[in-house]
């Protein structure tokens, strides 16, 4: 005899302190956000006021256009410069790393845990330590002070490779691959029509988290860019700040026009990354 127990269904609900907690973190995290934008929208003498003001000003579009017309930093052109490097990193980044992780994952050749090895020992080395030679492959191969000397070193990275490895691996069955073989698929069919249907929320993540740090990237486009007349709107940023006299209000003018694209990017794809993340677990 089946003896059914009824369980009542569990409160998954925080407490009052968990959702302050959560609060107070979110405050937190958005006031550095806030404060550019409040300084964005000020005077002079607004930046310079003491105390500092904590209610946005009316000068935003003054500031702006103040950015956007300014001889010494072609601010423009540095947006569209930094859209087509990270749409084409973040491009390259999901094709090469999923198809290497799915040949990590599924595929059988010599020496395949080694080179896994590999990829995931280069994660330790600082990026730091290879400028210098960058540099100088860039210089052989003419590239430098353009746009492909950044764009090129983006182009696959080891956290893509192991990351993709790792859900290929829990997000597709052997079973699938191999019946697939059966029926006739080559590698890249199964890879196309079977692989990455499958691993679309870590697509997503994986996208997200390269366009932000491609965007966001700092030391080595200032290193290949510095002194052209088109660098990324990172290194125009370090422009704005440079000189003898900041003039903070358009700096950080800049830096919120620059902020805005991330803004949409993750408040349009946030649930994808959720999705991606969560599933990633549950499969684990």
């Amino acid at each position: 005899m089946t003896t059914f127990v009824n369980r009542a269904p569990q409160d998954t609900r925080g407490s009052w302190k968990t959702y302050l907690g959560l609060t107070a973190v979110l405050l937190l995290s958005a006031f550095p956000v806030y404060w550019m934008f409040v300084i964005a929208t000020s005077t002079d003498a607004a930046v310079s006021q003491i105390p500092p003001s904590v209610i946005p000003g009316s000068q935003l579009f003054k500031n702006l256009n103040e950015v956007f017309t300014m001889q010494e930093v072609y601010f423009t052109a540095s947006l569209i410069n930094s859209v087509i490097v990270s749409s084409v990193i973040t491009a390259a980044t999901l094709f090469f790393c999923s198809l290497a992780g799915f040949a990590f994952a599924k595929l059988r050749f010599p020496a395949r845990n080694a080179l896994m090895f590999v990829v995931i020992l280069t994660l330790t080395v600082p990026n730091q330590l290879g400028v210098v030679a960058l540099y100088i492959l860039m210089g052989k191969l003419g590239w430098n002070g353009t746009l492909l000397a950044v764009i090129a070193p983006g182009l696959v990275s080891a956290f893509g490779v192991f990351y993709m490895r790792q859900f290929i691996a829990h997000a597709v069955p052997d079973e699938l691959v191999e019946s697939a073989r059966i029926d006739g698929a080559m590698t890249m069919r199964v890879y196309w029509s079977i692989v990455l249907p499958a691993i679309r929320p870590a697509l997503a993540v994986l996208g997200l988290l390269t366009f932000v740090m491609a965007w966001n990237d700092f030391q080595w486009p200032l290193i290949t860019l510095n002194g052209t007349d088109f660098p990324t709107s990172m290194v125009a940023l370090s422009d704005l700040a440079s000189g003898n006299y900041v003039i903070y209000r358009r700096v950080l003018a800049g830096a919120f026009a620059a902020t805005v694209p991330l803004i949409i990017l993750l408040l349009i794809g946030g649930r994808q990354i959720v999705r991606g993340i969560m599933e990633g677990a549950v499969k684990s």
